[in-house]
């Protein structure tokens, strides 16, 4: 066995700059270094590789076989150098990058809109984007495969740093039509004969309408639970029953007419949309620009007037 685990990467150049050059003296000056400093690396090198690497002839010094082996060593080294050299300038956003976002699912109705906007000003740095409910994100958080999450209320048993993006209001929908449509000051008991569209358990809209039934002891009629806010605004919009939503997944439906807001009092809701990265994950230039992005200018791509800043 060799003792090549060893090897240093002068060793190799000076074996390299020898080849190239055909003498000591010219490696000598293509590395500026002493003759004598050229020929101990080279010395150090052949004690290393056991065998000798160098013949010497008449037209000058060339490599020998086990020579040219090292040789396509230092080239294999000298390669995956520069791969590692180009990774580190795009990590670090000299060059490009990558981030890698968690968004919970009501979110998808803003933030592919500020990734565009950052595109435009990075465009070298890739954004990956993943959509889950809270629960999904919330697990994904624990592990250090995600920058940071925009979600809103921070996951309590999780040591996060949060930062506000802007407010998020929740609200009740109807059909348009809905006999309920031109009442004002509704009180929640006015719901309990309607039939509620919810989402699935472990989403953060869903655990915000069974606080909101407990607050006001109201205890309507669960109809179908549902995985996603598009298939319940349009089984809104069939007549299957009312949902409690959030205001941003229903601004282009209310805008157009296809679906009303029922006028509760305590309603709308209003929770806050944040960016949270996990306290002890490090980000790399290109994610940190990514979060002072989306702290800075995130609310301006809210549905809707842009959210008061606190």
């Amino acid at each position: 066995m060799t003792g090549l685990r060893d090897v240093t990467i002068r060793q190799l150049r000076a074996l390299a700059a020898l080849s190239n050059g055909g003498s000591v003296t010219a490696a000598a000056n293509k590395l500026n270094l002493t003759q004598p400093a050229v020929t101990l690396q080279l010395r150090n090198l052949q004690d290393l590789a056991g065998l000798p690497l160098v013949q010497r002839t008449s037209d000058g010094m060339i490599l020998n076989s086990a020579g040219q082996e090292v040789l396509a060593l230092h080239e294999r080294i000298e390669a995956a150098i520069a791969i590692c050299s180009t990774s580190l300038d795009m990590i670090a956003g000299r060059t490009g990058g990558r981030v890698s976002i968690g968004a919970v699912s009501t979110s998808k109705y803003f933030v592919p809109f500020a990734i565009a906007a950052f595109s435009k000003l990075h465009p070298k740095i890739d954004v990956r984007l993943s959509i889950g409910n809270r629960k999904e994100i919330r697990e994904a958080l624990r592990g250090y495969e995600l920058d940071f999450a925009i979600m809103g209320r921070p996951p309590p048993e999780l040591d996060v740093e949060t930062h506000l993006i802007g407010d998020h209001p929740h609200v009740i929908i109807a059909p348009k039509g809905h006999w309920l449509e031109n009442d004002f000051g509704l009180a929640a008991v006015d719901l309990a004969h309607e039939t509620f569209l919810t989402r699935e358990q472990g989403s953060g809209t869903r655990m915000l309408m069974e606080q909101l039934f407990e607050s006001t002891e109201l205890q309507p009629t669960i109809g179908m639970e549902m995985s996603s806010n598009e298939t319940i605004k349009q089984a809104v919009i069939a007549g299957l029953g009312i949902a409690f939503i959030s205001a941003h997944t229903v601004a282009t439906e209310i805008e157009d007419g296809r679906l009303i807001t029922l006028d509760v009092a305590g309603l709308p809701i209003v929770r806050q949309w944040f960016v949270v990265r996990k306290q002890e994950k490090v980000l790399l230039p290109p994610a940190q620009a990514m979060l002072d992005f989306l702290s800075a200018e995130g609310a301006h791509f809210l549905p809707g007037p842009p959210a008061k800043r606190l």
